[in-house]
């Protein structure tokens, strides 16, 4: 497990979080300051597994069967002319990413009649080729199970995986994106803690039962966790625990494991011959490079022997797991700079925007205020605010609307990393994101540089150029 971790800091690679389960107990544990164990995480598409579940539970209760025609459930949503492959479209295709679309649907559906209907649209787009002949990973395909879960039981999917799952498994914390209709994600979306994501796994591991209650039928985690269609696509070959076939909403990994993942780095892995389960939050690029550190390190050491005791290795793991942590910003708390830019208000200059596109930030104006105790920056614009504050080489608990729809949790470090230059880093604290702003004050000049740690786009954004 340390050497897990030493090569997880070796490779720079950002987790947030770990839990490793065998037997069914806790081995280790472990979250990166200023993440905690009660934080809410955002899965990605690790919400998906989730998705599936609750298929599996409306399967036991009669509600539907996987061969189900996905037209059969939603007729009134049916274009107008349906073809041969549509109309051979089952709800088993849907949980295999099988569809026969060859690209992902979700945008088009999101897309298409300005986005008041993703089911009709969905429906709209005929697949490339027979379903179960070709795979696809398909959020699309997701989204409609979600949808399906609310036609047929007319709750939302997290109110009906309540008291079906998550209440059993001691889940309490946790809330779903919806799109404009409000039917939860499905394919993403889902906030959850890493004890929430490990429990799931351990519900897997033993086959649905828990503490005494089947609360999945042993059937529905073999067909979630068999491969269903091969996920194989042409390339070098640097990912092969994507290589490995697709089941359920659930991908095969090499070591007869299966998993839940989401982008940067959300897992679930199941290891059903080590009797264990590793749970994961993080904020990674390069998602095979924490599956690899797993085969490495923590898989051969996962013998039939029992361990002999290890007091000081014991200790050493401990310490190193209770002290986790991602550095604030290192720097001064001071420079002859603050005082002069100090609640000075900087106009943007809006040749600087223009680089932004469609994308651009509703930003007009900028001002900083400094004290010895904290920094504040104030962003307005679009007749909105966005404040920005923290403290100096510690983490600062907040909550901004800076490049979010909606007020999200934050944690927030600042420093002077140059006389000239006052660094601030924005953990969006329930996300995998992490947004740097370096601020340079030249004279009247202000500019403003950011960059993310992940990102589905460039993570370098265009710079801000402001005058006093």
């Amino acid at each position: 497990i340390s050497a897990f971790i030493d090569g997880v800091h070796a490779q720079n690679l950002e987790l947030h979080s770990l839990m490793l389960l065998r037997h069914g107990h806790i081995i280790a544990q472990g979250w990166w300051t200023p993440y905690g164990a009660d934080r809410v995480h955002l899965l990605y598409s690790l919400s998906k597994s989730f998705t599936s579940t609750a298929i599996g539970l409306a399967v036991a209760e009669g509600r539907l069967s996987v061969d189900d025609s996905v037209l059969s459930i939603f007729p009134e949503q049916a274009p107008a002319e349906v073809g041969e492959h549509l109309a051979a479209m089952r709800v088993h295709h849907l949980l295999s990413m099988a569809t026969g679309h060859k690209l992902d649907t979700l945008d088009r559906a999101a897309r298409s009649s300005g986005g008041s209907d993703w089911v009709k649209s969905f429906l709209a787009i005929p697949p490339d080729q027979a379903p179960g002949t070709i795979f696809c990973y398909n959020n699309g395909a997701t989204f409609m199970l979600s949808a399906i879960i609310q036609k047929l039981t007319g709750m939302k999917l997290l109110d009906y995986l309540r008291p079906r799952l998550l209440d059993p498994l001691g889940i309490q914390q946790a809330h779903w994106q919806e799109n404009p209709q409000g039917i939860n994600l499905g394919f993403s979306g889902l906030h959850i803690t890493t004890r929430a994501i490990a429990r799931l796994g351990q519900l897997y591991l033993q086959k649905g039962y828990w503490f005494g209650h089947q609360l999945l039928p042993s059937e529905w985690v073999d067909r979630a966790s068999t491969s269903h269609i091969q996920s194989a696509q042409p390339g070098d070959g640097s990912s092969p625990d994507w290589m490995q076939g697709y089941g359920y909403q659930f991908w095969r990994c090499r070591h007869n494991a299966y998993r839940g993942d989401g982008a940067f780095g959300q897992f679930c892995v199941i290891m059903p011959d080590q009797d264990a389960v590793l749970a994961i939050t993080s904020a990674v690029s390069n998602m095979q490079a924490v599956l690899d550190l797993a085969w490495e390190h923590l898989l051969p050491a996962m013998g039939s022997a029992v361990l002999l005791d290890e007091p000081d290795a014991l200790h050493a793991l401990q310490d190193q797991l209770a002290n986790l942590a991602i550095a604030p910003v290192a720097g001064t708390t001071d420079s002859a700079m603050a005082a002069a830019v100090s609640d000075c208000q900087y106009q943007v200059d809006a040749a600087s925007l223009t680089a932004w596109g469609d994308d651009k930030p509703a930003v007009e104006q900028a001002t900083f205020h400094f004290t010895p105790a904290q920094w504040q920056v104030t962003f307005s614009g679009g007749n909105a605010t966005h404040e920005i504050s923290g403290g100096y080489g510690q983490w600062t608990s907040g909550a901004t609307t800076f490049f979010r729809s909606e007020s999200d949790p934050v944690m927030v470090s600042g420093a002077w990393c140059a006389p000239d230059t006052f660094t601030m880093v924005v953990r969006y604290i329930e996300t995998p994101h992490c947004l740097t702003l370096d601020a340079h004050f030249d004279g009247d000049a202000l500019r403003l540089n950011s960059r993310w740690n992940v990102s589905f786009g460039p993570l370098e954004l265009p710079p801000l150029e402001f005058q006093r």
